[in-house]
């Protein structure tokens, strides 16, 4: 059973890597004809990992387990947590887009901006890609962010918050950590994108290489760092987190300055993502070395 389990993650790496690296819908749509991505981090996750019941208490009771937006969505193969896998990709931003974005003072670059617009419309077909090539051999799936009723929610606790967060679910995959910013840090760092499905299947899952939720941010790990502050151009950053609202009012206004400067629909910023210790890998150096180790520290606390 384990051999098979870890077959079928080998052949959903291979699934992703090669939709990369042949479709002709991975693209920055610019004259160059760039791909927005040439790479990815996969991890799973059980369905029955105790991590989905944390997010309910700890995100919201909104937040959805894999069992409820699976059974939801697929009614036909109703299927117990534990028949589940969670599928988790991550996405790092090219080098050549993360240059250009370190330069950007108040709005993002235009390299930036098209791989939010159009590397995030591949990041869409790769999660129906996944979605459908599973099914094709018999095992039903569902990406939650591509459901008619994934929301945004208004949070008390954390301003906004959503029925399924992709960084939440990669962070349960093994893929990574989270920042003062609540940017993810992965192994290729923090500029990236994320993207799931949940599965009918079985697959070994990922271990998670850290004890603590922070693990890879440096500010949280010895209070050193804080460059992610010096990087948003609207003081949304501070000691004490990330004013989701403020972030958000600065995403709006961006609409108008891609319009007139790169003339076509879209938005971004991402500058804190990038010109920071963890754009490109993990900074906290005990943690990339145990990582590089394969070594697993004991289990986390609960989410607090």
């Amino acid at each position: 059973m384990e051999k098979d389990a870890n077959i079928a993650g080998y052949w959903v790496k291979a699934l992703i890597e090669k939709f990369i690296a042949t479709s002709p819908l991975n693209t920055m749509q610019n004259e160059d004809g760039e791909p927005a991505w040439d790479t990815a981090l996969v991890g799973f996750a059980s369905g029955a990992d105790p991590i989905w019941q944390q997010y309910k208490e700890y995100v919201g009771a909104f937040h959805w387990t894999p069992w409820e937006v699976f059974n939801q969505h697929c009614p036909e193969e109703p299927a117990a947590a534990a028949e589940l896998t969670v599928i988790s990709w991550v996405l790092p931003q090219r080098q050549a887009v993360r240059k250009a974005n370190r330069l950007a003072k108040k709005y993002p670059s235009e390299e930036w901006t098209r791989i939010r617009v159009y590397g995030e419309a591949f990041n869409v077909d790769l999660r129906r890609h996944v979605v459908k090539s599973l099914k094709d051999v018999g095992h039903a799936a569902v990406a939650p962010m591509l459901v008619p009723n994934w929301t945004i929610v208004k949070s008390q606790r954390f301003s906004y918050a959503s029925s399924w967060s992709e960084r939440h679910v990669a962070h349960a995959a093994g893929l990574g950590t989270f920042g003062l910013c609540d940017g993810l840090i992965t192994a290729r760092g923090k500029a990236m994108r994320v993207g799931s499905v949940v599965a009918k299947i079985k697959i070994q899952s990922t271990p998670r290489p850290y004890a603590d939720h922070r693990a890879y941010c440096l500010y949280f790990a010895n209070g050193t760092c804080g460059k992610c502050i010096d990087r948003c151009p609207v003081r949304a950053i501070t000691t004490a987190g990330h004013d989701k609202e403020k972030c958000r009012q600065h995403l709006a206004l961006s609409r108008d300055y891609v319009k007139k400067t790169y003339n076509f629909e879209g938005y971004g910023c991402g500058l804190c993502q990038v010109g920071v210790p963890c754009e490109s890998g993990i900074p906290v150096k005990a943690a990339r070395e145990a990582l590089e180790r394969g070594e697993l520290p004991p289990p986390p606390p609960p989410l607090a």
